[in-house]
């Protein structure tokens, strides 16, 4: 049987309880009275094509394997992402929304927590794209690539200088007379940037001007693209990239912002930004738990089963309690989206929306901190067996690290909560 290691330190009677299969099995029997009967079966129906997928593909999960390769494969079944129903590209899912985007993240993670987060980042490209692609064709085409899994995705925020500030960039779009415009400046910190065709970019064109920023869709095989890879040691199988526009010109219909649109596309997208990220973070809690009781419930010290010992025993209880409260918090949080998006056809009104924005930064928050506890204390009971590649722990453990980083820092989450409670107060 194939392994993801060099060196196994864990027997094969408990390695083949870990399987897929099985850390599924636990999911599902966590969650069977929590989901809907539609939520459910979606749930299963990526869980199959992942458990086939492995299988098949003898995936081993190790450091050789190139997770952009299972792009196509995934994209094929619709399961980059399922925020929408994407009519516009003829695909009419007939699952989507925020809630069935959370049975694709929780399933994925499982399988692949590295490969779930860099189609994450695809999922943050899309998004702009499918909000602005007004009927142009390049713009469509770009998007069907994007959600079929032809091209992973990248979003051109973070920039080396600026960091969680946002509004005030210093990459500069110039207008030219034939409605272009030509970007220079640097991004930084970019997931999947260096395997891109396209990314999704702001620019100002007033330095650290945000009320002058644009929205732009990049080829980036253009002239004025220049990307290298950022190691990131905790994410080794992902690029994350440093990018150098140098006199980059970019054509009229690939603009999806114009000057002074820039800004509030960035924040629209916020929301569903934060909120995947808060999923991903519970899933890795459940990723984490699944290995964690399983090799507890197998593995003996002392003449008896850890579990058995207080110790780890009532850990695990104490983790799983808090994981299954936020996990109900977070799929409450994502039916109540998709009614009102529904509801407001897509639109939100702006009390709502900023409500949306408060509570996103709430979940993403509790989810990073709760993740980066979880992740740490499971690997920690399992001992060396839990830091060590004989399984995905090691990937539970690096990731968790990176949570409350992305999407906005942990102390970026606080300082949006706490304009929130001056909002709330105003309004008494």
């Amino acid at each position: 049987m194939d392994r993801r290691f060099e060196t196994q330190v864990i027997n094969d009677e408990i390695l083949e309880k870990l399987s897929l299969i099985n850390r599924y099995n636990f999911l599902n029997e966590n969650l069977s009275l929590m989901l809907n009967e539609k939520q459910f079966a979606f749930l299963k129906e990526v869980q199959n094509f992942s458990l086939k997928y492995e299988r098949e593909k003898k995936i081993t999960h190790g450091l050789e394997e190139d997770v952009y390769e299972w792009y196509p494969d995934f994209g094929k079944q619709g399961y980059i992402t399922r925020q929408h129903a994407y009519e516009c590209i003829d695909l009419n899912y007939k699952e989507f929304g925020m809630t069935m985007d959370f049975m694709r993240i929780l399933a994925l993670d499982f399988f692949d927590p590295q490969f779930t987060m860099g189609s994450g980042a695809t999922v943050i490209c899309i998004n702009p794209i499918y909000e602005h692609h007004d009927n142009v064709p390049v713009r469509l085409e770009a998007l069907k690539e994007l959600v079929t899994g032809q091209s992973p995705g990248c979003l051109l925020i973070t920039e080396p200088e600026r960091g969680s500030d946002a509004v005030h960039m210093l990459t500069i779009c110039q207008e030219q007379e034939d409605g272009s415009f030509i970007l220079n400046g640097t991004k930084i910190f970019n997931t999947n940037a260096p395997r891109s065709k396209w990314a999704v970019a702001y620019a100002t064109a007033e330095k650290n001007n945000g009320n002058l920023m644009a929205q732009f869709l990049i080829n980036t095989s253009w002239e004025g693209w220049n990307c290298e890879r950022v190691g990131i040691s905790w994410v080794p199988k992902l690029y994350l990239g440093k990018e150098n526009f140098s006199n980059l010109r970019v054509p009229k219909e690939y603009i999806l912002g114009p000057v002074g649109k820039g800004r509030e596309h960035l924040f629209e997208g916020l929301v569903p930004e934060r909120i995947s990220i808060a999923v991903r973070g519970v899933s890795e809690c459940w990723g984490a738990l699944a290995h964690a009781i399983i090799y507890a419930n197998m593995r003996r010290q002392f003449d008896k089963e850890i579990l058995l010992f207080q110790g780890v025993g009532f850990t695990l209880t104490d983790l799983m309690a808090k994981t299954t409260a936020l996990t109900h918090g977070i799929l409450k949080f994502c039916e109540t989206y998709d009614e009102k998006m529904e509801k407001y056809g897509g639109k939100l009104p702006e009390n709502i929306s900023r409500a949306f924005v408060a509570l996103g930064s709430q979940y993403k928050y509790n989810c990073a901190l709760l993740s980066k506890k979880v992740c740490y204390e499971a690997a920690n009971l399992m001992g060396g067996a839990g830091l060590c590649d004989n399984t995905l722990m090691q990937d539970y453990v690096n990731i968790s690290r990176i949570q409350e980083i992305i999407g906005g820092s942990r102390q970026i989450q606080q300082f949006i909560m706490s304009r929130n409670l001056r909002y709330l107060f105003k309004n008494l």
